[in-house]
């Protein structure tokens, strides 16, 4: 298990968002547009990239979430006292 993951997410506050997103991810299209147009965090000037991180930096949901995402693979929903996020496993 990797001691350390780099990810990038998307945070919006509607599931029905979440799910428009994850339906045009599903569709192909690109992963930091996507987050750069929907995501309400910081991280959208970035597509989303968070960088690097270990057990115990993200919230609970999020961190297990991301750690059983292999490398290139997208989450499903992932609700968070911030909202929603999609989760992408870069490195």
């Amino acid at each position: 298990m990797a001691d350390k993951i780099r990810c990038a997410h998307i945070l919006v506050e509607k599931q029905s968002t979440a799910l428009e997103v994850l339906d045009k991810l599903k569709k192909g299209e690109s992963f930091a547009t996507l987050a750069a147009q929907y995501s309400i965090d910081g991280t959208r000037k970035r597509g989303g990239d968070l960088g690097w991180f270990g057990r115990g930096a993200m919230v609970k949901p999020f961190e297990e979430a991301a750690f059983k995402l292999q490398k290139g693979e997208i989450s499903g929903l992932v609700k968070t006292q911030f909202g929603y996020h999609i989760i992408k496993r870069l490195e």
